[in-house]
Parts: C-alpha cells; sequence; structure tokens
C-alpha cells in the first residue's frame, strides 16, 4: 500500500559512505594520541549526519534536496583509497623512470621517495602534522645514540610492513613506554651512519692502494706505526749511550790503574801506541773534576797572578793547558800526549829544558806512576836558585804527610807553605835551597804516595 520513501533507502547508504570513509588511514609512521582522537571525531560526525538526515525528512521529489546532495558532495574533501593512490604513483613513478634512465646506485633513495609520495598522497595534512613533530623529537638526542639507531631502524620496518594494513603497529620489546617512539627514515638513518664512519676515520692514516685496511677493536687504543718506531729507536739510543758511558768509564779506570801502577815512560809508549786513550782518559778526568768542591789548578793561578807576570813557569802534566790560559806569565807545557799546541810530549822525568831556566815548576795532580822521585828531581834541575815549586795532589794519596815533608826537603827544598784545610786537595810550596842531598841510588820511602783509584759506581 505505501512506497517507502527515497530518503528512507539513501540514509543507509549515506551512513555507510560516511563508516567507509571513517576507518583508520594506514600509517607509515607510529600512531599517536592525536590520530585516535581524530578518528573517533570522523565516527562521531558520521553518526550525527546520519540522525540529521532521518529527522529532517525531504520530499521524495523535491529537487532541493537533491540539489543540497550535490553541493555537500562538491564542498567535501574527496577521499583517496589506497588503491588508486598507488596507481598514481606508480604511473608518476614510471614516467620518471622513462625521461632519467634506470640506476642502480640510486635505487633505495628512489624507492624510499615513492614511498613517502604513497604516505602523502593516503593521509595528506594529517602525515605533514607527523612530520613536524618528529623533526621536533629528533632534535632531542637519546642518552645512548647507537642502541636509538638500532631501535628505530627496528621500529622503522616493522611500520613500513604493517602500513598496508589497518591492524596499528606492535611496539618493539626493547622499547618500555606505552607509546612507539618517533622514528626516523630509512634515508636520515642511513647519512648518521656514514656521519660516524667518516668521523672515524677521519684521524686514522691513510692507507695504500696495496694495502687493505682492517678495522679491529684494538685500533682505537693502539699506537700508530710511526710512533711506536720512534719510541723504540728512542729506547734503543738511550740504551746505546748508557752502554757507551759504561764502557768508556771502564776504559778510564783502567788507562788511570796504568798510570799510577807504572813508571812515566811505560805510560808514554802505552799513549804512543793508542793515541785516542789519552784523548779517552783526558774526558774522564774532566768528568771527574765537575764533581769536585774544588779545583787546584784555579787555586795555584790565582797564587801566581799575585807574583809578576816576568816569572817564568814550567808546567808539568798540563793536560789542556788551563794554567797557561789563566795567567800571563810565559809557560811551558809538558805532558805525555798532547791536546793543545802549545803542549811538549815528553816525558816529564826529562824535559827538553836547560839547567836552571825557570822560575816556577808546577806539579798540580801529575805525580803519577812509581818514579816520583825522578819528577823531583828534573824539576830542581831546571829551577833557578831560589825558584818556587807548588805541588797540588789528592788527600787521600798521603799516608804521613810529615815523612812526605821530609823527603821532599833532601832532594834540595825546603818548604814555605802547606795547606791542608782542603778535604780532597793538598797544596804545598816548597823553595829551591840547592841540588839534592843524597845520592841516586839512595833510597826515599816517603815520596811513595798512594795510587788514586777511581771506584766503579
Amino acid at each position: 500500500m505505501f512506497e517507502e520513501p527515497e530518503w528512507a533507502e539513501a540514509a543507509p547508504v549515506a551512513v555507510g559512505v560516511e563508516l567507509l570513509t571513517s576507518r583508520p588511514r594506514p600509517t607509515a609512521a607510529p600512531q599517536v594520541k592525536g590520530r585516535k582522537r581524530r578518528q573517533l571525531l570522523a565516527t562521531l560526525r558520521a553518526l550525527e549526519a546520519a540522525c540529521l538526515s532521518q529527522q529532517l525528512p525531504s520530499l521524495p521529489g523535491s529537487d532541493s534536496e537533491e540539489e543540497e546532495e550535490v553541493e555537500k558532495k562538491k564542498k567535501r574533501p574527496s577521499k583517496v583509497t589506497f588503491s588508486s593512490a598507488s596507481a598514481e604513483v606508480r604511473e608518476k613513478w614510471k614516467k620518471k623512470s622513462q625521461k632519467q634512465g634506470p640506476s642502480h646506485s640510486d635505487s633505495e633513495d628512489k624507492e624510499g621517495e615513492r614511498k613517502k609520495y604513497c604516505k602523502q598522497a593516503l593521509l595528506g595534512s594529517d602525515y605533514a602534522e607527523d612530520e613536524k613533530r618528529k623533526r621536533k623529537c629528533q632534535k632531542k638526542a637519546p642518552p645512548n645514540p647507537t642502541q636509538h639507531l638500532d631501535h628505530a631502524d627496528q621500529a622503522g620496518h616493522e611500520a613500513w610492513k604493517n602500513s598496508g594494513t589497518n591492524d596499528p603497529p606492535k611496539p618493539s620489546p626493547g622499547s618500555t613506554s606505552p607509546t612507539t617512539p618517533h622514528t626516523l627514515s630509512r634515508k636520515q638513518w642511513r647519512n648518521r651512519q656514514k656521519n660516524k664512519r667518516r668521523h672515524k676515520n677521519k684521524f686514522r692514516p691513510p692507507h695504500t692502494s696495496d694495502q687493505v685496511p682492517v678495522e679491529t677493536k684494538t685500533e682505537e687504543t693502539e699506537m700508530p706505526p710511526a710512533l711506536r718506531s720512534d719510541s723504540h729507536e728512542a729506547r734503543a739510543g738511550a740504551l746505546r749511550a748508557r752502554m757507551t758511558q759504561r764502557l768508556d768509564g771502564a776504559r778510564f779506570r783502567y788507562l788511570n790503574e796504568q798510570l799510577y801502577s807504572g813508571t812515566s815512560s811505560a805510560a808514554q809508549r802505552l799513549f804512543q801506541e793508542d793515541p785516542e786513550a789519552f784523548l779517552l782518559y783526558h774526558q774522564g778526568f774532566q768528568k771527574q773534576m765537575k764533581k769536585w768542591p774544588l779545583q787546584p789548578v784555579d787555586q795555584i793561578a790565582r797564587d801566581l797572578r799575585r807574583r809578576p807576570a816576568s816569572l817564568v813557569v814550567a808546567d808539568f802534566g798540563c793536560g789542556d793547558c788551563r794554567l797557561a790560559s789563566s795567567i800571563r806569565n810565559p809557560v811551558h807545557c809538558f805532558d805525555l800526549a798532547s791536546l793543545d799546541p802549545r803542549v811538549t810530549v815528553c816525558d816529564m822525568a826529562q824535559v827538553p829544558l836547560e839547567d836552571k831556566s825557570v822560575d816556577v815548576a808546577v806539579f798540580c795532580l801529575s805525580l803519577m806512576g812509581t818514579n816520583i822521585r825522578d819528577f823531583l828531581q828534573e824539576a830542581n834541575r831546571v829551577l833557578k836558585p831560589g825558584g818556587l815549586l807548588k805541588l797540588a795532589e789528592v788527600s787521600s794519596r798521603f799516608g804521613d804527610v810529615r815523612t812526605f815533608l821530609r823527603a821532599v826537603t833532601k832532594l834540595g827544598f825546603k818548604v814555605i807553605s802547606k795547606d791542608l784545610t782542603n778535604s780532597h786537595f793538598f797544596l804545598f810550596d816548597f823553595e829551591k835551597t840547592g841540588p839534592p842531598q843524597i845520592g841516586p841510588k839512595a833510597q826515599l820511602s816517603g815520596l811513595k804516595l798512594h795510587p788514586c783509584l777511581y771506584k766503579r759506581r
């Protein structure tokens, strides 16, 4: 009897359309609270539209209702389905690939861009808002960047797999928060990995074409090979220097013992056979002098500077001619070997000087050997009557100073002054009184001094 009006059939269709369009959109990123809220609002609006259409029915044949429906459809934004959007994106992508040609190196980048276009077409303005939120969250650095990147990569893959379905993405097992954290895109994650590798290889030494760089876990703690070789050479050089110093010290002690335990003629032969031995001995002697609290040669030079500069001086055992360089007097320098052009090489028991030709004879730490009597007799020969004999020796060599002074006086000298205050050296001044008072075969036990031997340190 009664036919159903058109609005009764159109109402459920409109409701169905609104319900279909209000389905949750596929998302490429993890859901947030705003997304659920928008879905609820969409369903509420659909229900309100259905209720209004039932409350305000129009006549079945009215043209005004149809016009209103057409205007509403025009004003309403068109909903894009997943299939239509993907088809449009594929067509655009095919056109681009035909123009530019295939590129194997940029395949991953193009695939990422294609997925991005799909997301934008499906989500519209909501996707732009999500991207803004992601950028804000990315500015805040995580406490552990390596764990965050690994977790972001896994979450990103899961979100992309689940984007084609209506099911919401599952949270990863590593995340403790109720909502899934914002993830990085694949391109951003790849760029971060590249930057890390560049920073790691920045301070690494360059490799040649033949060598292949091998990354190990201990590369950061190990020293570069150049520094290791330099340190090894430095240690080897220091070891060689110590060994050379010990060897030189041993040779100096040996030469010193030979000079004190033999005659002056034997010492002269030793240095003639080995000229470098005297240089080595002199270098060791200079090192020992640096440790002394007093330099006897400086004490003698200070005393001679108070005397007239016209006095002729004979320096027995001059060494490097330090005394001749310290005073203005004419000086005859004698030694077993020469370190200076002013030195006359000879045996100090037989110097090339005429009798009674000098005013001062000096023996500064040079009464070495077993023939000390010959040295003093030679000094008596070359000295003028009333000439000055100056002696300086190591204090440890004297057993009894009185017996020594008594023996010297028997060789034609008398004691003028003596200085026994120093702990290391004794200094004596004698004046020539005449020729020796005893014959050459008479023995003088007081002239035997202890050898000055250096101990191994």
